[in-house]
């Protein structure tokens, strides 16, 4: 899948808040409704998901700073110099 075409977070959230609306307002028809909601269930896990890796990010990144922060003179308390 070309990049220009890949799903952002952004977009799914948009589809899916556009989902529940149309969910919400019975604008869907009935023939129609398991398909929405299987939709629905893809767009929610691939939140989840780049939720899941944003915060693994962050985290990794807050662990680099940390250590940085702690410098060299903590790497060698640490070995026992």
């Amino acid at each position: 899948m070309a990049k220009s075409r890949e799903l952002t977070y952004s977009q799914a959230l948009n589809e899916l808040e556009k989902i529940v609306a149309e969910i919400e307002s019975e604008e869907v028809d009935v023939d129609a409704l398991a398909e929405k909601i299987k939709r629905a269930s893809f767009l929610i896990m691939f939140c989840k998901e780049k939720l899941r890796t944003a915060e693994d990010e962050v985290k990794k990144v807050l662990t680099v700073m940390e250590e940085k922060e702690e410098g060299p003179e903590s790497a060698e308390e640490d070995d026992g110099f």
